[in-house]
């Protein structure tokens, strides 16, 4: 699971719709991305950081726990 995406997209109060908008896939397909059932490819992770999260880092946004 993306516990640091999913912790900043509360504190901007973002749905998984819009993380799904921004990439281009179906808001199933971006909840199961951001649940760590399936992977964000790199181009994927800049787009969530450069519209949503410019002051901060991919490796930060997209850390995994375990």
């Amino acid at each position: 699971m993306h516990s640091n995406l999913k912790a900043e997209m509360a504190r901007k109060r973002l749905r998984v719709i819009d993380i799904a908008n921004c990439i281009g896939k179906t808001e199933k397909t971006a909840g199961n991305k951001i649940s760590g059932k399936c992977a964000f490819t790199m181009t994927e992770c800049a787009a969530i950081k450069n519209a949503y999260f410019p002051d901060l880092s991919i490796e930060y946004l997209f850390a995994t726990e375990g």
